[in-house]
């Protein structure tokens, strides 16, 4: 056998184990041997250098039958960790989790603004942070992903975010640039859909997840594969024309779908008619249950809006999950019955339909688990959200970046 072909096998074949104790949690030799088709020998050589590597430990068993206990096998959650940036509008929303996507550590960076070297400093100076911080561990923090809410390219380079005014900026190439480290561009919705699949759907091969939060983002997998478009532009879903001569939009266009179905339209819409800017969840949850006649109206008309977007991409991709991550609809209890209602015709078809569970935690969670999928180099990820189970404690703090002067970051080479 050539060398290349034997590397190749080699390599396949550690991916196929590691993806299988990974779904499974704790699994044996033999059944391994079982499930991947793979004779003992090569089990034994790939697991004994697994072990070698620190990436997964053995455990016994709780066993009742006579005879030896069977020795399991497991990820090491600890060997490293992976950060996963949510870079919004107005914050930035970091994480950490551990090699089996649960979170250890969250912090939130307000942005004071969207100078796009500023906001570079504020990302190398957390990463440098992260970096220190888990350096105990075997492999440290072992990648960077960042969800971009605007067009990313394929190549990992940024086209354009709206509501920054950034245009053709290579924030992986500025960023390995001073950190040492692999870094992940994607655009925030993709992540969002690869977060979906990778804790709940793990059976979807055709799932949609549309965020609704400071505009609408689209991200799509077919047979479990994100699918980008040409260009990385696909999923643009927020910038379809739903209303001819409509608002005008960042984008330079008008009528556009994020303008009637997104959270920040609907809040914005609601603060100007109570005349309350400081408008938060929890009023409106409460203006919901007292069923204030303005806000009844006004979600009304948010959920025919969003109807209308959901419509048109059932129509086009028919889907088979479609989930839709949206904090406001989680406060009106009718909502998915009323967006199904209006889904309901002889041509729109699709399987099922979900509010999203993982919420403003999606993007983040979803950039953690693609750094460990690429870390651990498998063909795809299965965790699990475990529930009532106490985790490694969490520490979430507010950090204000509202003074970064030029000559600091000159200093940094920027």
């Amino acid at each position: 056998m050539e060398i290349g072909v034997a590397a190749y096998l080699k390599k396949k074949n550690r991916s196929l184990i590691l993806s299988e104790i990974i779904k499974h949690r704790k699994i044996s030799r033999s059944d391994l041997a079982s499930i991947t088709k793979l004779t003992k020998a090569t089990i034994s050589s790939q697991v004994a250098n697994l072990l070698e590597e620190d990436i997964i430990f053995e455990s016994h068993e709780e066993y009742n039958n006579v005879g030896r206990k069977p020795i399991m096998l497991s990820l090491s959650p600890h060997a490293g960790y992976a950060l996963g940036i949510d870079l919004d509008y107005r914050n930035i929303r970091f994480t950490i989790s551990d090699l089996l996507g649960r979170q250890v550590l969250s912090d939130n960076v307000e942005l004071v603004n969207s100078d796009y070297d500023k906001t570079l400093y504020i990302l190398i100076d957390q990463i440098k942070g992260y970096q220190e911080k888990f350096s105990h561990s075997r492999f440290g923090i072992v990648g960077v992903a960042i969800g971009i809410h605007g067009t990313v390219k394929n190549d990992g380079t940024i086209s354009f975010v709206p509501q920054h005014k950034w245009y053709n900026k290579d924030l992986k190439g500025d960023l390995e640039k001073n950190v040492d480290i692999d870094v992940y561009v994607e655009n925030n919705a993709n992540l969002c859909s690869f977060a979906e699949k990778v804790f709940y759907f793990h059976q979807s091969e055709n799932l949609i997840s549309i965020c609704m939060y400071s505009g609408i983002g689209l991200g799509f997998l077919i047979k479990g594969e994100l699918v980008k478009g040409y260009n990385g532009y696909a999923g643009e879903m927020g910038h379809m024309i739903i209303k001819p001569n409509g608002q005008p939009c960042n984008c330079g266009k008008s009528g556009c779908w994020e303008l009637y179905a997104s959270e920040v339209s609907f809040i914005q819409q609601l603060s100007n008619k109570l005349d309350n800017s400081n408008l938060t969840y929890q009023d409106i949850g409460d203006l919901v249950n007292e069923k204030n006649p303005v806000v009844m109206i006004q979600v009304d008309e948010f959920i025919s809006y969003i109807s209308i977007g959901l419509n048109n991409i059932i129509n086009i991709l028919n889907p088979e999950t479609l989930v839709i991550n949206s904090e406001l609809l989680k406060l009106f209890p009718e909502a998915p019955s009323q967006i199904k209602s209006n889904l309901s015709n002889s041509i729109s078809n699709y399987k099922e339909l979900f509010i999203s569970d993982l919420g403003i935690n999606a993007c983040v969670m979803g950039a953690c688990a693609l750094t460990i999928k690429n870390f651990l180099e498998i063909p795809e990820l299965s965790l699990t959200i475990e529930k009532n189970v106490v985790d490694i404690p969490k520490m979430e703090v507010l950090i204000k970046h509202q003074k970064i002067s030029d000559e600091l970051i000159k200093t940094m080479g920027l």
